[in-house]
């Protein structure tokens, strides 16, 4: 048996595997996510995002649905500093 631990550190440039969370793709979200996309966004843990709802100290308003969180996304665009509209589609105004 060898007494050398496995490192839990994450790989170098905070590159895990999960999503690139740009403007592009929270807009894709919708109006609204779920806790643990919203939690992803913010790089926090879903343990950790469920005792900032409970204290109300997400960084964010959240809803809650029955036993469903819901967050709405333009608030995490403005608390990111990104525009909370649509980005312009070169294929012009939705019908």
């Amino acid at each position: 048996m060898t007494t050398r631990r496995r490192s839990r550190t994450r790989p170098p440039g905070g590159t895990d595997g999960g999503p690139v969370w740009d403007a592009e793709s929270i807009h894709a979200l919708g109006v609204s996510t779920d806790l643990a996309t919203a939690a992803q966004i913010f790089n926090l843990s879903l343990a950790t995002a469920y005792r900032l709802v409970k204290r109300d100290a997400f960084p964010v308003p959240v809803i809650r649905a029955g036993a469903h969180y819901r967050v709405p996304v333009a608030p995490i665009l403005t608390a990111l500093g990104l525009t909370p509209t649509a980005p312009n589609r070169a294929d012009g105004p939705p019908p």
